[in-house]
């Protein structure tokens, strides 16, 4: 059996989890109540990647898939893996402007949809290349148990469209060797997930993390839950109907599930450590004490895949403090000051990264990826400082910095002294030009109770200082989210909402 350090592509990924665990459940839909053996994913992957075939599909395509969390969407994503072919997720909340973008950049040649977006993505298609929508069910082929593919781990498997604040989506592009990366990691050091270990995923399909969750349970036999998204009211119950042992989640989720009723049963689960990335900082011990399980922060990208992870040791030290760990086994980390120049420890500048499984670049964007490897490095955009150990802490955006007077203020630090108030389900800070500070601070939230801008300044005011209090209110019914559970502040800065002025105490 081949050992998993060589594993380097999909399709022997499979291959090996069918021959060690084949009647094992490699995959639970929660939803439909649909199982799938280590054996049937290989086989109906290899069905898949054979109907592929069939229609013309050659290394070097890219096929977009718009499906729900339902199980053709990992098995295409294992066949066109298996073909030397590339996914091209599409959102599924996407309509024909962002989804012509994705599709028309991309340069997919065919579509796999369900029924009820194949009419969108046809109506699409006259402006892109794309040559035939089809539906899972039209994907028909007799499986071959002689089937066997060999595709180069850096071979590309995705074109993966980010999910960024601003601008339109960038394609990622990421070799097979990408998921291997994450994949190896998880199952070799901690949380070091096996056979044992029930393993879920509560974010949609064309969002990495149930790709990469995939992966893992490939590579260490571990059996994936997988949810039709995530509902908070519900999500503790579902973690013990299935006997869950660990999970990933992120963005708002924490926040929300903390908001749920608390119950007797909310310590009677099976998990026995949680990863998450942007735990917030205030509520970190409560989630911990809640649930009787321990929190640990994860930090990745999009185009580097998981990077930097707290580790068992360092955990309780660093509760609450922001510290997202240490970069992990493939990955090397500085921070680097504007001139890319390394900066004191301690000190805050930009957080840079380098290693192996990372993508190859943005898809047809040569200046863009240019920019982002400047002096062969990945420039992440996010603001950091490390100490002397090499820990790593979270300070911010580079872009979501404000300029005020002067003073550089972080929004997440604005953000998290609002998320504190008891009303506040959700805030977003944002810069509005002035002319005489420069930049002024605009805040948005969604209240759960009344309450007026006037409280809310007067209790920022008590927790930040002076020049970090908003000068501008919006209040809103909800705010655009990514799919990664971030709020999409480009689109943020488009919403027309009355605004609240607290200095001239006026709506406007």
């Amino acid at each position: 059996m081949i050992p998993l350090e060589d594993v380097d592509d999909l399709a022997t990924l499979v291959r090996r989890a069918a021959e060690l665990w084949p009647d094992r459940d490699a995959w639970i839909f929660d939803e439909t109540g649909a199982r799938y053996t280590f054996a049937d994913v290989e086989r109906d992957s290899t069905r898949f990647a054979l109907a592929l075939l069939e229609l013309g599909l050659e290394p070097g395509d890219r096929v977009a898939v718009m499906l729900r969390n339902q199980p053709e969407f990992p098995l295409l994503w294992l066949a066109l893996a298996k073909i030397g072919a590339m996914l091209v997720p599409v959102n599924i909340n996407y309509r024909e402007l962002d989804g012509a973008h994705v599709l028309r950049h991309s340069g997919a040649r065919f579509a796999v949809a369900a029924p009820e977006f194949a009419g969108l993505l046809t109506r699409i298609a006259p402006d892109t290349k794309l040559e035939r929508v089809l539906t899972p069910a039209e994907l028909s082929a007799e499986s071959s148990a002689a089937a066997r593919f060999d595709v180069p781990g850096e071979l590309p498997s995705n074109i993966q469209y980010t999910s960024g604040t601003t601008g339109a989506p960038k394609g990622c592009v990421l070799p097979q060797r990408y998921w291997l990366t994450i994949a190896r990691d998880l199952a070799t050091s901690f949380p070091a997930i096996s056979d044992e270990d029930r393993i879920l995923t509560a974010q949609p399909f064309h969002y990495i993390d149930p790709q990469w969750n995939v992966a893992l349970g490939l590579a260490s036999g571990a059996t994936l839950v997988v949810l039709d998204r995530f509902h908070p009211s519900t999500f503790w119950a579902k973690i013990r109907e299935h006997e869950i042992t660990w999970f990933y989640c992120l963005g708002l989720m924490p926040a929300l599930l903390l908001r749920q009723p608390e119950s007797t049963l909310d310590r009677a689960h099976s998990v026995r450590a949680i990863h998450a990335s942007a735990i917030p900082r205030d509520l970190q011990a409560q989630l911990e004490q809640r649930w009787g399980v321990r929190w640990f922060e994860a930090f990745g990208m999009t185009e580097t895949g998981s990077d930097i992870r707290l580790s068992e040791t360092d955990h309780d030290e660093f509760v609450g403090t922001g510290c997202l760990g240490r970069p992990n086994r493939t990955r090397e980390a500085m921070i680097v000051d504007d001139a890319g120049h390394p900066v004191p420890r301690g000190e805050p500048g930009e957080l840079v990264l380098r290693g192996l499984g990372m993508m190859h670049g943005y898809h047809d964007d040569p200046e863009a990826t240019a920019r982002a490897f400047s002096g062969g490095w990945f420039h992440t955009g996010d603001l950091a400082t490390m100490d002397h150990q090499g820990r790593i802490f979270y300070v911010g955006r580079t872009k979501d910095m404000i300029r005020r007077s002067g003073e550089n203020i972080s929004a997440d630090e604005v953000e998290r002294a609002l998320m504190s108030h008891p009303a506040v389900e959700l805030a977003a800070v944002i810069a509005v030009p002035d002319e005489l500070r420069g930049e002024e601070i605009k805040a948005f939230v969604v209240l759960s109770t009344e309450t007026t801008p006037d409280e809310l300044t007067e209790f920022c005011a008590a927790k930040l200082a002076y020049f970090k209090v908003p000068r501008f209110w919006s209040i809103a019914d909800s705010l655009p989210l990514t799919p990664s559970e971030r709020v999409a502040k480009g689109e943020l800065r488009r919403i027309e909402l009355p605004t609240y002025d607290r200095v001239a105490r006026e709506w406007r």
